[in-house]
C-alpha cells in the first residue's frame, strides 16, 4: 500500500540547529552572489556615467571649438573687407580732390593757345592723366543723351525746346565720376522736359 499524506495533518517535525546552520550558508552564499551583482551594476552605471561626461565634455569642446573658428573666419572676412573698403575710400578721397585740378586742365585744352608745342605739351600730360585715371578704374558717368538717373545725375536746370526727349539730359556742366561701382562724383546736368 502507498503512504498517503493527508494534506490535513500537522508535521510535527522540528528543525535542529544544524538544519538551520545549513540554511543559513545557503543563505550566504545567495548574498555573495548578490553582493557581486550590485557591484557589477554599480561599477557599469558609473562607467556610463563617467563615459557620458566625457562625451559631454567632449561636444562641449567641439562646439566651442566650431564657434571660434567660425568667430575666426568672421573676423578675417570682415578685416579683409574693410582693408579693401579703406583703400577704395582713400582712393575715392584722392580721385575726389584730383577731380578740381582735371577739370580745369580740360577746360584750359579747350581754351586757344598760339604756342604749338605748349599745346603739344598740355595734350600729352592730359594723356597721361587719362591713362592714370583708367588705372585707377575712374570712369566718367554717361551723361549726354542718356535718360535722367537721379543715382548717378544730379539735375541743376530743366530746359524746355531742345532737341532731346523728356527726361533726357541735354547740357552737361560738369562731368561725373565713378570710381569702380562707387559715385565720387555726379554729373551736374541740365534735363529736357
Amino acid at each position: 500500500m502507498e503512504n498517503k499524506i493527508n494534506p490535513d495533518e500537522e508535521l510535527d517535525e522540528e528543525l535542529t540547529d544544524d538544519d538551520l546552520d545549513e540554511t543559513a550558508d545557503v543563505d550566504d552564499d545567495f548574498d555573495d552572489d548578490s553582493d557581486d551583482e550590485d557591484d557589477a551594476a554599480s561599477e557599469y552605471n558609473d562607467a556610463a556615467v563617467k563615459t557620458e561626461e566625457l562625451e559631454n565634455a567632449l561636444a562641449e569642446a567641439n562646439d566651442k571649438y566650431i564657434r571660434l573658428f567660425a568667430e575666426y573666419d568672421n573676423y578675417r572676412k570682415r578685416t579683409a573687407k574693410e582693408k579693401t573698403e579703406t583703400y577704395q575710400n582713400a582712393s575715392a578721397k584722392c580721385i575726389e580732390n584730383l577731380l578740381t585740378v582735371i577739370d580745369s586742365f580740360e577746360r584750359s585744352l579747350e581754351a586757344e593757345c598760339s604756342d604749338e608745342n605748349f599745346k603739344n605739351g598740355m595734350q600729352l600730360i592730359w594723356g597721361q592723366l587719362k591713362d592714370f585715371m583708367n588705372k585707377m578704374n575712374v570712369t566718367e558717368v554717361e551723361a549726354l543723351g542718356k535718360e535722367f538717373d537721379p543715382n548717378v545725375h544730379n539735375a541743376i536746370q530743366q530746359l524746355d525746346g531742345t532737341d532731346y526727349a523728356s527726361n533726357y539730359v541735354c547740357a552737361v556742366y560738369q562731368k561725373g565720376y565713378m570710381l569702380g561701382d562707387k559715385l565720387i562724383r555726379p554729373a551736374m546736368v541740365a534735363v529736357a522736359v
